[in-house]
């Protein structure tokens, strides 16, 4: 069956249709993955958004209940060159076709979806829609449409949740968390409680936490303003974990400024340099905002990571407090596993912590 990508510039791509049958409107983004697709679909941090991967063939490994990085997928749509006609591995359930169908979200195969990627670059994040049918009214719908912007509020826990283990008692603010994150936390020993986005210092503290994550999460960091106070309070008392929307969140309360890149970093293989060994990783990556380099200057933080290809801020550090953020994804799922040690520098900042007692304004880490 027919299916159209058509984006808010007048472009219009045909290709065939897969999953559900239905139409989707979001933000058209890119992941240079070459594998890795049901955490990426499965990352809340897609949630709005028609995902499109540039790798020429998906789906040959199917879909299998080790791999989701949350139980219901956000993303709006998917859009690939080549469907596997016939998906195999040992730990399958579903395939791709029957996992969107399920989930209730479009497909389309057959798109150059490099040439779009290399329009997407140059005109920068464009709104597009998946439907059966162009009309003449199609492209000037899109055009008008307005994108929600409460992603985190719909991505959230409603409620508080535990994931109980013996060890360092680690509270997790969820803005739309990747279960990954949970996975090398409970590696660690850690004794972890979810609580949602809105939660409060209070709420916080009153879980008497050795440290605090903030975690990924989809949209513009500025469209939850209520958290910057709890992290605000929260940083001054316990050591504190920022990953890639908590990166961004940890800079705005801290007094920097974030802004809207023109495509975004999405995919596995982004090179980070940390400023201060000299280090490179290969990081994954899924964000469309970033942190405002110029805008630090007045705030007590200082970049710790940067992007080798942008320079973009990928990467902070509290001058006073024991808190840090990257922007990068750490727990690496997918992606390579060369930032995984960041976890262990949160663990050696809880036990430091721990060992010498209340943090004040004037102790450095």
């Amino acid at each position: 069956m027919k299916r159209y990508l058509v984006l808010e510039d007048g472009n219009i791509y045909p290709g065939q249709a897969f999953g559900a049958k239905t139409a989707a409107v979001g933000e058209l983004v890119f992941s240079t993955g070459m594998s890795g697709y049901q955490e990426s679909i499965t990352d809340q941090s897609y949630n709005g958004e028609i995902l499109m991967f540039t790798f020429p063939l998906i789906g040959n490994y199917g879909i299998n209940r080790d791999d989701y990085e949350s139980i219901t997928p956000t993303c709006k749509g998917v859009v690939v060159h080549e469907l596997a006609r016939r998906a195999n591995n040992w730990r399958m359930d579903l395939s791709l076709d029957e996992y969107l169908t399920e989930n209730g979200i479009p497909g389309i195969q057959g798109v150059d979806t490099r040439a779009v990627t290399r329009h997407i670059r140059a005109k920068g994040a464009l709104k597009a829609t998946l439907v059966d049918e162009v009309t003449e009214n199609t492209v000037k719908y899109l055009q008008n449409a307005e994108l929600p912007t409460n992603q985190i509020a719909q991505s959230t826990t409603p409620s508080a949740y535990p994931v109980p283990t013996h060890g360092r008692k680690v509270v997790l603010i969820d803005y739309g968390l990747k279960h990954s994150i949970l996975r090398e936390l409970s590696d660690r020993d850690c004794n972890l409680m979810v609580l949602p986005a809105d939660a409060t210092a209070e709420q916080v503290l009153a879980q008497d936490p050795d440290g605090v994550m903030l975690t990924n999460g989809p949209g513009n960091p500025k469209s939850v303003p209520a958290t910057l106070e709890m992290i605000r309070e929260v940083e001054k008392l316990v050591p504190l974990f920022g990953i890639c929307m908590g990166h961004q969140l940890f800079a705005l309360a801290n007094g920097a400024d974030t802004y809207k890149m023109k495509f975004g970093h999405r995919g596995f293989n982004h090179p980070v340099r940390d400023l201060t060994t000299g280090r490179i990783d290969f990081t994954s990556q899924n964000h469309g905002y970033a942190v405002d380099r110029d805008s630090l200057d007045a705030t007590q933080l200082e970049v710790t990571h940067e992007e080798i290809n942008d320079k973009t801020v990928e990467g902070l550090r509290h001058k006073i407090y024991p808190a840090f953020s990257v922007q990068y994804h750490p727990d690496a799922a997918p992606g390579p596993h060369d930032a995984d040690y960041l976890f262990d520098r949160f663990m050696k900042l809880i036990d430091e912590n721990k060992a010498k007692g209340t943090i004040t304004n004037a102790e450095k880490n």
